[in-house]
């Protein structure tokens, strides 16, 4: 069974003491994320993502499904995060991690359970037909904070996804290509991401975006998820010394300062990207109409 390789003695020693005096392994303060780098896919909602050493891939897909007995007019939404080999050795491919297990429920929490994906627009025949949206995510290098990673990640991907567009008659739903009608985007509504902070010396220093190795010498994490608005979606707060609630309000407010950063990032990538799209939809449409008047 393969193992991630623990941090030796003189490794924590080193990184703890480096943290007493403001200094981190990369060269960062205490309050830095690592280099952000958002791309994107053929296909509308497939993202990639890279903060720092750490890579994963998130692809959105849509099918017509059957509701939930309980929620009739609702439509369904899942996220499925997948650790393999791929990302980390000290993974093993279909045997479900502690961490898997952790970072798949605080996911959920801060978008699925945060209504961040309105699944009322997603219903098309009431306890008959609904859009179920899934956001797959593949983690292909892992060097920590895979949790604001893959919030990043879905988020993106739910906003620039396009889902097929539909017509209902008669009680019978058709589903048209992307070549037959212009595909529709999904209603988001609001854009909530998690923030990590990992906790050291009996939580009197908290860092953001902490490397492997940080995390590994680390007493615990705090995660703060908040949206552009300030509101907060979720708070967690595992292991380790308790944090003074002065600063967790503190931290909150750099929180909501990254958000609001990382989101700027989000929506100018999607916006450059979704302008390509258009440029390239133009130029095909003018080809077609030039080979038919020719």
């Amino acid at each position: 069974m393969s193992k991630e390789t623990a941090l030796s003695v003189a490794e924590r020693d080193f990184i703890l003491e480096a943290l007493l005096q403001n200094v981190r392994l990369d060269g960062r303060d205490t309050n830095s994320f690592r280099p952000l780098s958002i791309s994107f896919g053929e296909e509308y909602g497939h993202v990639k993502v890279r903060l720092g050493q750490t890579s994963l891939v998130v692809r959105i897909s849509a099918e017509v499904s059957k509701p939930r007995d309980d929620r009739q007019a609702d439509g369904l939404f899942l996220i499925a995060l997948e650790l393999t080999t791929m990302g980390s050795p000290a993974w093993e491919n279909l045997r479900q991690t502690e961490l898997e297990t952790y970072v798949s429920r605080v996911l959920d929490r801060v978008i699925r359970h945060s209504n961040a994906l309105d699944t009322e627009s997603l219903c098309i025949l009431k306890g008959k037909s609904c859009w179920h949206i899934r956001a797959d995510v593949h983690v292909t290098e892992f060097d920590g904070n895979l949790i604001d990673s893959a919030c990043i990640g879905i988020m993106t991907g739910l906003q620039h996804f396009r889902r097929p567009d539909i017509e209902v008659k008669e009680g019978q739903v058709t589903v048209f290509s992307l070549d037959e009608r212009v595909p529709v985007p999904l209603n988001i509504t609001h854009k909530p991401l998690a923030i990590t902070f990992q906790t050291f010396h009996e939580g009197k220093i908290l860092i953001l975006d902490a490397t492997r190795k940080e995390e590994q010498a680390s007493e615990g994490d705090l995660i703060i998820a908040l949206n552009n608005a300030g509101e907060t979606c979720a708070v967690y707060k595992s292991a380790g010394s308790p944090v003074n609630a002065i600063e967790v309000i503190n931290k909150t407010g750099l929180a909501l300062q990254k958000v609001r950063e990382i989101n700027g990032v989000i929506s100018k990538t999607l916006e450059v990207d979704l302008a390509r799209r258009a440029k390239q939809n133009r130029a095909v449409e003018a080809s077609a109409e030039n080979d038919r008047e020719g």
